[in-house]
């Protein structure tokens, strides 16, 4: 996979912004050095308090720079104080429209497709919890539907409710370009591609965007117990909300939520160049090595046992006994991705469970029960 190589990043901050600066090594000159660690560069100059982010390959906002384990100073930490997430505070009559801040591809050139970090400026007026969803109008008009706008697409947003500027004003989402090939001929069909992830896709700073919600409460994250397990299965871009999860128990500093428990990622992609912010998830891990585990399935190049491709299941059956006794103890389980990705999964499970001389379906109904189970699939 290409890298590139940045030895500086240069920081212009608004006044205010130095203790969450420092926190990732920063010193006074604005200047952080990385020596001859190979880690991606990126440039970032707030205009008008929203963070502008030049990413260069798979490296997003300040993310891959921690250098300690100093977190980052978030804000306005009164986002803290709801007892409920919000919920459809913008609806698809009467959507929010905000500003495009930047579109990055994350992925490789050996990827199969395009996958795309887009930031979204809300103004803080469209709040959020980790694991909700945005709802996006594409512009212009439904062919299904003559005279009517297109249909909401649903997207995980992938930040914390601090965004990727750290101040409560910006989401962040994870897409993926939806291209269609004519099976026959095998050339694209624009006119049959996805509207609205080629929308997001195509986007420049500074465009406008119709945003819905936030929804959903099935994949908030539970922080009743800062010392409980997390075990996150994600399949491309359903790695978003752990991204969000992630960046909460590991980057920011939230005095409400201190982690210490232990948060496990199974992440499976086509191949190395397809790994989405693989460089936090690997920062994460060797800081807090006894606090996140990380477990990739390259589908390309790792075989499974049985010498097959490796899917994010067979990875599970790897550990599937430490898993068991993990949920056993109260683990929370969540499955984010593709809906193909379930049956896989679940097989896997049941086939588990059953060597176990336990009942799977039995066992499901009471994590459900003890609300540990938390799937969203599309």
């Amino acid at each position: 996979m290409a890298t590139a190589v940045a030895s500086q990043v240069a920081v212009s901050a608004p006044a205010g912004s130095d203790r969450g600066l420092r926190s990732f090594g920063i010193q006074g000159d604005n200047n952080l050095s990385f020596g001859n660690k190979s880690w991606i560069g990126a440039t970032l100059a707030w205009e008008s308090k929203v963070v502008r982010l030049r990413h260069v390959n798979k490296v997003l906002c300040m993310s891959v720079q921690q250098a300690s384990k100093s977190k980052v100073a978030v804000k306005p930490l009164d986002l803290e104080s709801a007892k409920e997430p919000p919920l459809n505070t913008y609806r698809p009559k009467e959507p929010y429209t905000a500003t495009i801040v930047s579109v990055e591809r994350i992925v490789g050139p050996k990827a199969p497709g395009e996958t795309c970090h887009i930031v979204i400026d809300h103004g803080g007026n469209v709040p959020y919890w980790e694991g909700q969803s945005y709802g996006i109008i594409p512009p212009g008009k439904n062919l299904k539907k003559p005279g009517a706008p297109h249909n909401v697409r649903l997207y995980s947003i992938a930040s914390t409710r601090y965004g990727d500027s750290f101040d409560g004003r910006t989401t962040s989402l994870c897409v993926r370009r939806a291209v269609y090939y004519d099976p026959e001929t095998g050339k694209e069909d624009p006119s049959k591609n996805g509207v609205c992830s080629n929308f997001l896709c195509n986007s420049k700073s500074g465009d406008k965007v119709q945003v819905t919600g936030p929804s959903g409460k099935i994949m908030l994250l539970p922080e009743e117990d800062p010392n409980a397990t997390h075990i996150m299965i994600a399949t491309g871009t359903g790695v978003a909300p752990f991204r969000g999860y992630l960046r909460r128990m590991f980057m920011e500093d939230v005095p409400k939520y201190r982690f210490g428990g232990l948060a496990w990622l199974f992440l499976g992609v086509a191949n190395t160049d397809s790994l989405l912010y693989d460089g936090e998830f690997t920062s994460y891990l060797k800081q807090y090595p006894d606090n996140f585990r990380y477990d990739k399935a390259l589908s390309r190049e790792q075989k499974n046992r049985s010498g097959g491709k490796m899917y994010v299941q067979d990875k599970i059956e790897e550990y599937s006994d430490e898993i068991f006794k993990l949920l056993d103890g109260g683990a929370h389980i969540y499955c984010c991705g593709l809906k193909g990705m379930m049956p896989g999964i679940q097989d896997t499970l049941k086939k588990v469970a059953e060597q176990r001389g336990e009942n799977w379906e039995q066992k499901l109904s009471q994590l459900k029960k003890n609300k540990q189970w938390h799937v969203e699939v599309y």
